[in-house]
């Protein structure tokens, strides 16, 4: 598995995958829960930001990807949107400080994240001790993709569902769970019979927990919220119909890191991403059987998606 991470290509996974997929570090193969065993508190913290991030910008973003829903009747869609995200040199490494009664304490200016250089830095100290800031899996970009159900009308509004459960049998990744549920309404509705474009405003609410750590908790526990007010605008072209949308959302996302550091002492740590507002723009053409999309969202860290809608998700207009 190592090799397929450290390809720094678009990566198509889960959240577990990267974080707790084999990377170099300290000079072995160990998992991120090996790796971040050295630190604690703002350490522990700045080494998983950018990843985490990387995390809440895709997992926050499209559940909605048109304005337009149906005022009445049955409709159903399967849906598979891939998020992506492309990191920064400044998301490979930061100021670490050294831990666990290491002398002289020193300040790391180059320690690399989880997403930075795989190689260790190391520190000499007094009586010829070293302190080494754990290295990173080397990488360039994150992917995510996370299938969803969404069904609609009543009284113009839909709800939607994501849900993964299973075991994943591998010793690094263990359980993985994500549920997800939400539901958006028509805005659009009480805007006359022909609206000059459709509204809708939503949320979204999901859970997130990965592997498992030494006293049998959750690794990872990610709790993600997000409201959003969007517009779009249906063209007909031929047989289909070609809408250009547009969204502000307002979203959180928190992540309990819980852990033994290299003294066997139990370790939480709360990482929260930097995302609380972000722009999306994105067009979609539209068929009767479903429709295909792609957008690029802007904010603290900017994310781009597509996919793909199949289901009698509404008659193109």
């Amino acid at each position: 598995m190592t090799p397929l991470f450290r390809t720094g290509g678009i990566l198509i996974s889960v959240l577990a995958i990267l974080i707790l997929a084999p990377g170099p570090s300290r000079g072995d193969d160990g998992a991120v829960q090996n790796q971040i065993s050295v630190y604690t508190g703002a350490n522990a913290q700045g080494y998983l930001q950018p990843l985490v991030n990387a995390f809440g910008a895709a997992l926050n973003s499209t559940y909605s990807y048109s304005a337009y829903i149906p005022p009445s009747s049955f409709h159903i869609s399967l849906e598979v949107p891939v998020m992506g995200v492309f990191f920064e040199d400044s998301d490979r490494t930061f100021t670490a400080t050294t831990e666990q009664g290491f002398l002289p304490q020193s300040e790391v200016t180059t320690a690399p994240t989880v997403v930075g250089p795989g190689q260790a830095v190391t520190v000499p100290g007094q009586g010829g001790t070293q302190f080494s800031c754990p290295g990173g899996l080397n990488l360039n970009s994150f992917g995510l993709v996370v299938p969803q159900l969404r069904v609609s009308s009543f009284l113009g509004t839909e709800g939607i569902l994501r849900w993964v459960a299973y075991d994943s049998g591998d010793a690094d990744l263990g359980k993985i769970s994500l549920f997800g549920i939400g539901g958006r309404h028509s805005l659009s509705q009480y805007m006359g019979e022909t609206p000059p474009l459709d509204l809708a405003v939503g949320l979204l609410y999901q859970t997130f927990n990965v592997g498992e750590n030494p006293d049998g908790g959750d690794f990872t526990s990610t709790t993600a919220f997000s409201m959003q007010v969007q517009a779009s605008k249906r063209m007909p072209v031929g047989f289909m119909t070609f809408e250009p949308y547009t969204a502000l959302a307002f979203e959180t996302l928190s992540v309990d890191v819980a852990y033994d550091d290299d003294n066997g002492d139990p370790v939480t740590t709360t990482v929260d991403g930097d995302n609380d507002v972000r722009f999306t723009v994105g067009a979609g053409f539209n068929f009767v059987a479903g429709q295909i999309f792609a957008d690029y969202s802007f904010a603290a860290t900017n994310n781009f998606s597509f996919g793909l809608a199949l289901g009698n998700v509404g008659r193109p207009q």
